[in-house]
């Protein structure tokens, strides 16, 4: 959620007034790396989030609100864009846009044990509700977009970094054919502390949802693991906040045996997985020369880093 696409609060307030808001104030959001988000004030103090979308069509942006709405209606915390002539996305500098009411809370920096069953909870409860849910999305940013994603950054590796990728990628292919018992459904691919809102131990929001794919749920639950039980930068798995994690998901759906035998190595997987996308954003960002203090760049050498502690578990 950085700022690619400045906006004045003028343009803002005329975008905003078929909805019926009447916005006083604008204000950069700084977090994220794909879209452009502002929040917005308004004359009666309530606050919406503005996003422009900077990599999708106006198709591949709506391609979300339907889940977001089936979510909310399971009672999860999600922000659902408002419909104005009854649609969700509109046009805003010639690119796709929405307006989303802004919920409040906080990024839990650190995470409590409480909050961490409360994130487990809330990720099981959607992948249940997302089970059957008919998406299709037209960028699938799957396993094997990842694997595209480290052939092309493989090149600018150095040799111990490349022995470090190859490694990672062989122990995947043998252990993921020993125990193949991994369900796949719609997951969240991006559940990290700021992508959630909490006031004390309760949790107010799941936010930005621009990553979900169908690929294996034990993914998902690596990366939400990864980081709400993670200190940085020391790199090390909290062992009581892990296990506290894992009864609360485990209460409401059960993990595989083979999910359970594989957790390891995809923890391992999924900092391998940042650890590529952070680089790959490092060179779009210098590519096209996106600089100053509205662009977050994520530190790449936390997930690397991440990843060496990670594998030190992983036995094949």
């Amino acid at each position: 959620m950085s700022v690619y696409t400045t906006l004045s609060l003028k343009e803002v307030q005329d975008f905003a007034a078929p909805y019926g808001l009447e916005v006083i104030d604008l204000i950069p959001i700084q977090g994220g790396i794909q879209n452009t988000n502002y929040f917005m004030v308004c004359a009666d103090n309530s606050q919406f989030v503005l996003t422009l979308f900077e990599n999708m069509d106006e198709q591949g942006a709506a391609e979300l609100v339907p889940v977001l709405e089936h979510l909310g209606q399971q009672g999860l915390p999600v922000p659902v864009p408002l419909k104005c002539h009854g649609k969700s996305i509109q046009t805003l500098k010639d690119k796709p846009a929405q307006i989303a009411p802004r919920m409040s809370g906080k990024h839990p920096m650190p995470s409590t044990v409480e909050q961490v069953e409360q994130i487990a909870l809330a990720q099981a409860k959607l992948h249940m509700a997302l089970q059957n849910f008919p998406l299709h999305r037209n960028e699938a940013r799957d396993h094997r977009y990842w694997r595209n994603v480290a052939r092309q950054i493989k090149p600018t590796l150095n040799v111990a970094d490349t022995a470090l990728l190859n490694n990672l990628l062989g122990l995947y292919e043998v252990l993921t054919a020993m125990y193949s018992n991994r369900p796949k459904g719609l997951i969240h691919s991006d559940l990290f502390r700021d992508n959630t809102l909490f006031e004390a131990n309760q949790l107010k929001g799941i936010l930005d949802f621009y990553e979900m794919n169908r690929d294996e749920l034990l993914f998902d639950i690596a990366i939400t693991m990864n980081d709400f039980c993670t200190e940085y930068p020391d790199v090390h798995l909290n062992e009581a906040k892990a296990t506290a994690y894992l009864h609360a998901y485990d209460s409401i759906r059960p993990m595989t045996e083979d999910e359970k035998s594989c957790l390891e190595l995809y923890l391992a997987m999924a900092a391998g997985r940042f650890w590529m996308m952070r680089l790959q954003v490092a060179q779009i960002n210098a590519t096209e020369g996106r600089t100053g203090d509205d662009i977050l760049q994520k530190n790449p050498l936390e997930m690397r880093n991440m990843l060496i502690e990670r594998l030190k578990f992983v036995t094949a």
